[in-house]
């Protein structure tokens, strides 16, 4: 149970190596890293599936998921054929990697670790994608990241 506050505050770094196909727009993730600090570690296997469920989510945020209304409010994508999530198949190497800081909020020092993914995981595919656009004077701000954004930033798509 918390002692201080009702949560314990945890931190981490994340980068992403990925290409962009300046003729589709299309983004293909190389590889991907993800270094926690989730305090005490239980049961290592365990946190490691969290964190990659965690940045396969922060993926799908940053690429490819979106809901889409019409002029009327109405939900215009709102089944899996039409609201896209990322697949096994986008999905690159996500290397998870340990800081141990104990915190005293906790009888076992431990942290949350579920959301370390899903939190850096946006910001470092959306700096990896501007990075790569960077020698192209392009830069893309709206989430999703998605290939006809990319290609609106490089000027193909009014």
């Amino acid at each position: 149970m918390p002692r201080a506050w009702p949560f314990a505050f945890t931190n981490g770094i994340q980068a992403s190596y990925l290409e962009v196909d300046t003729d589709t727009g299309f983004v293909k993730l190389l590889k991907h890293w993800c270094v926690e600090d989730c305090g005490t570690i239980i049961n290592p296997q365990l946190v490691d599936e969290q964190i990659r469920g965690g940045v396969v989510q922060g993926i799908g945020a940053a690429l490819y998921e979106e809901c889409l209304y019409s002029p009327d409010g109405q939900l215009l994508n709102g089944n899996m054929a039409d609201y896209l999530v990322p697949m096994a198949g986008e999905m690159p190497d996500i290397v998870c990697g340990h800081v141990e800081t104990p915190t005293k909020q906790s009888q076992l020092g431990a942290k949350g670790v579920g959301e370390a993914g899903t939190a850096g995981a946006p910001g470092a595919v959306m700096n990896a994608v501007n990075d790569a656009l960077a020698p192209l004077g392009a830069r893309v701000f709206a989430m999703p990241f998605t290939p006809e954004r990319i290609l609106r930033a490089l000027g193909k798509v009014a």
